[in-house]
């Protein structure tokens, strides 16, 4: 075997070996996925609550959860009727109501050193063409937000962190977050190894041919 191929062998197990380390170590993102009900079933919004304007009598919900992506991200859990939500609340002419299912998740996604509150659900009644982030407002605040306009906490949960990515073993790392998609650690590792491979093979074919 030619010293090109050894290395192009070292190369391709080095590339094994950082890909797999990288999949072992993220674990995904812990941050609040946002949802609609629709036809009894909860689907992943297409547009965020800033901008998303729900009819009366419509259903979304909010959950927080460690998500490696939109197909990965747990649901809200509990009644999402809209009957029953928005029961003692009354229609008024010039406002329309949105049932709101809140979803704070699992110890397991919690940050460190937080528990989260209890699931709740609310009724809120706005003006008619208010988005679903001013219906939060109406009945969930504190509100937090980053400077992506990402929204990081419900009622004031959780008290820090936002869209911050985690790890395997639930800690947060040093990263991109979420929201501004940038690369994962796993990508500079792996560009140095193919910069470090590629040297001491062209190395070591001048080498060979100068013998």
């Amino acid at each position: 075997m030619t010293a090109v191929r050894r290395a192009a062998a070292l190369l391709v197990a080095a590339l094994v070996l950082v890909a797999g380390a990288a999949q072992a170590h993220a674990a995904g993102y812990r941050y609040w996925s946002f949802w609609e009900r629709d036809g009894g079933r909860w689907t992943y919004a297409t547009e965020g609550p800033s901008t998303a304007r729900p009819d009366d009598g419509a259903v979304q919900g909010f959950r927080f959860a460690v998500s490696e992506d939109s197909a990965d991200a747990s649901r809200p859990r509990g009644t999402a009727d809209f009957a029953t939500i928005c029961a003692g609340t009354p229609a008024k002419p010039g406002t329309k109501r949105v049932a709101l299912v809140l979803d704070f998740g699992t110890s397991a996604d919690a940050p460190s050193g937080e528990a989260p509150p209890a699931g709740r659900t609310a009724c809120a009644r706005v003006s008619p063409d208010a988005t679903t982030a001013e219906a939060l407002a109406a009945t969930a605040k504190p509100l937090r937000y980053d400077t992506n306009a990402l929204l990081c906490a419900i009622a004031g949960y959780p008290r820090k962190g936002c869209g911050e990515q985690v790890s395997a073993d639930g800690s947060a790392k040093q990263e991109k977050k979420a929201s501004d998609g940038g690369p994962s650690l796993g990508l500079p590792i792996g560009v140095g190894v193919v910069a470090i491979l590629a040297g001491a093979a062209v190395w070591q074919a001048r080498r060979r041919r100068n013998a």
